[in-house]
C-alpha cells in the first residue's frame, strides 16, 4: 500500500486543534495527542454546564419568588397555583425580576388572586 503523508490537511487540523486549546497548561496545548483528550474532556464539562446553568437559575428565581410572596402570607406553590387558576402568564423568570426590582407589582398580582378567589368561591 502506498504511504499518504497528508500534506497540508495534517498542519490545518493541528492548528485548529491549537486555537481551541490556547491558554491550557502543560502538554495539553503542545502534544497533538493531549490536546485532543483535553478538548474533549473541555467540551463535555461545558455541555453539562449549560444544563446545570438552567437548573440553578430556575432555583434562584424560585428563591426570590417565595421570598417575595411570603411577606403576604403565601407559599411559593400556593401563590403560582393561585396565577395558574387567575390565568395570569408570567413565568418565573420575569416573577424573580419583578421581585427584585419592582416589588410593588406583587401587591397587584396578590389583590388579583384574591379577586379571582372571591369571583370562583
Amino acid at each position: 500500500m502506498v504511504r499518504v503523508k497528508r500534506g497540508n490537511k495534517r498542519r490545518y487540523k493541528r492548528k485548529k486543534m491549537a486555537r481551541y486549546t490556547k491558554g491550557f497548561w502543560g502538554k495539553r496545548k503542545n502534544c497533538y495527542h493531549m490536546m485532543r483528550i483535553a478538548v474533549m474532556r473541555a467540551w463535555v464539562h461545558a455541555y453539562e454546564g449549560r444544563k446545570l446553568r438552567k437548573r440553578d437559575m430556575r432555583r434562584l428565581w424560585q428563591i426570590r419568588i417565595n421570598a417575595r410572596v411570603r411577606m403576604f402570607g403565601f407559599s411559593y406553590s400556593r401563590f403560582m397555583g393561585e396565577l395558574r387558576k387567575a390565568h395570569i402568564r408570567l413565568n418565573r423568570k420575569i416573577l424573580a425580576h419583578l421581585a427584585v426590582y419592582d416589588p410593588d407589582v406583587y401587591k397587584h398580582l396578590i389583590n388579583m388572586i384574591k379577586k379571582n378567589q372571591e369571583t370562583a368561591a
